[in-house]
C-alpha cells in the first residue's frame, strides 16, 4: 500500500507571555492508503494541532507533511480538492435547511448538485433534508457535517471526533459508513476518545502524547506488544486472598491484590494456580485470562482516561467548502 498522508518531525511551539509551550515535539505519522486510521490521544496531547497543521491552519515550526505525495501546507491549492475534513464543531446557519446547506457548497466547490443527494442518502438525512438545521438535534448536525466533507467524494477524509452526541445506534451506522467507505477506496482519518468503537472500526492506529508519537501501527501490532499473560483469579471467600496471594507468589508468581480478586502474572500454566491453591484448602471460583484492549493500552501509554471531546470555536477558514468543523452520527 502506498501512503496517503505522511508526517515526519513536526513541530508546533506556542509561545506566551508566561513562556512557551511545545504541542508538537518530532510528531511523527503515516496512514496508508485505502485504511480507516486511527489518531488516538488524550486532550491537549497535540491532535487538534496536527490536524489543524496538516490543513493549513496552523503553521509549524519545524517537519514536513505530504498529503497524496504533495508537501503541505504549500501543495494545499492542489490536494484541497481530494481533502474532506471536518475538525472541531459543526457550524451552520440555521435557518438553512441541510438541503439548501449542502448545494451552497456544492456551488462553492463546483460539485454536481446530484452528489448533495447521494451523500444526504449516505448519512441518513434525506427524509430530513428540508427542515431548517435549527431542528437538528446534535447528532442530527454531526450528520450534516459529514455530509459536508463527503460531497467532493474525497480522496482522504479527516474527521475529528466524529461519534460527539451519538446515540449507540447512530454510532452503529457511522462505523458502517466509515468501513464501507475504506471498502470503496476512501482513505479515512479518524480521530475520536471512543477507543472500543476505534478498535472495531479502524484498520491501524497512531497514539500521541504530549507532542509525541507512543505507538504506532495495526490495530493487532499495537495490541501485541502490550499484551500480558495476566489470569483473575477469584477464590471463594474474600478473606482468604491474602493467603491466596502468598501461595502464589511462593511458585514465583507476581500477584496484585484487587478488592475482590487476584491479578496473577508469570506463571506459564494456569493449572499451576489451582494446584498451589487447592495444596492451601482454597478453592477457585474464577480463573479467566486478561485480554488487552486498546483502552487499556491507552492508558498504559498516556497515563490518562480517554474522556469527551471539548467543545473548541470554530476556525471557518478551514479548507474548502468540504470542511466545515466536527462530524458524527446519530440523534
Amino acid at each position: 500500500m502506498s501512503a496517503v498522508l505522511e508526517i515526519a518531525g513536526l513541530q508546533k511551539t506556542y509561545r506566551s507571555r508566561k513562556g512557551s509551550r511545545k504541542a508538537l515535539d518530532g510528531f511523527d505519522m503515516v496512514v496508508e492508503s485505502g485504511q480507516v486510521h486511527g489518531f488516538l490521544g488524550p486532550n491537549g496531547s497535540g491532535k487538534t494541532t496536527t490536524l489543524r497543521t496538516l490543513l493549513g491552519l496552523i503553521k509549524p515550526n519545524g517537519g514536513r507533511m505530504t498529503i497524496l505525495g504533495r508537501e503541505v501546507p504549500q501543495a494545499l491549492p492542489e490536494v484541497a480538492g481530494s481533502v474532506g475534513a471536518i475538525v472541531e464543531s459543526p457550524q451552520f446557519f440555521g435557518n438553512f435547511s441541510a438541503h439548501d446547506t449542502l448545494s451552497l457548497l456544492a456551488d462553492a466547490g463546483g460539485v454536481d448538485q446530484a452528489r448533495v443527494f447521494e451523500v444526504l442518502e449516505l448519512v441518513g438525512l434525506r427524509d430530513r433534508a428540508k427542515d431548517r438545521v435549527k431542528t437538528y438535534s446534535l447528532g442530527m448536525k454531526q450528520r450534516l457535517a459529514v455530509a459536508s466533507a463527503l460531497l467532493k467524494n474525497p480522496t482522504l477524509l479527516i474527521l475529528d471526533e466524529p461519534a460527539n452526541g451519538l446515540d449507540p445506534g447512530g454510532i452503529r451506522e457511522m462505523r458502517t459508513l466509515m468501513r464501507n467507505l475504506a471498502e470503496s477506496g476512501m482513505t479515512v482519518v479518524l480521530s475520536s476518545h471512543i477507543l472500543g468503537e476505534i478498535q472495531l472500526i479502524c484498520d491501524s492506529v497512531t497514539i500521541i502524547s504530549a507532542g509525541r508519537r507512543v505507538a504506532a501501527g495495526s490495530v493487532a501490532e499495537v495490541l501485541a506488544r502490550h499484551a500480558t499473560s495476566s489470569v483473575r483469579v477469584r477464590v471463594e471467600a474474600v478473606t482468604e486472598l491474602s493467603a491466596s496471594a502468598g501461595a502464589l507468589r511462593e511458585i514465583g508468581a507476581q500477584v496484585v491484590i484487587e478488592p475482590d480478586h487476584l491479578m496473577v502474572s508469570g506463571i506459564a500454566q494456569p493449572s499451576a494456580i489451582t494446584r498451589a491453591l487447592a495444596a492451601r484448602g482454597v478453592y477457585v471460583s474464577e480463573l479467566a485470562p486478561v485480554s488487552v484492549d486498546l483502552e487499556s493500552v491507552f492508558l498504559e501509554l498516556t497515563g490518562t482516561a480517554p474522556v469527551a471531546g471539548e467543545h473548541r470555536q470554530v476556525d471557518q477558514s478551514a479548507m474548502v467548502p468540504a470542511a466545515p468543523v466536527n462530524g458524527g452520527w446519530g440523534q
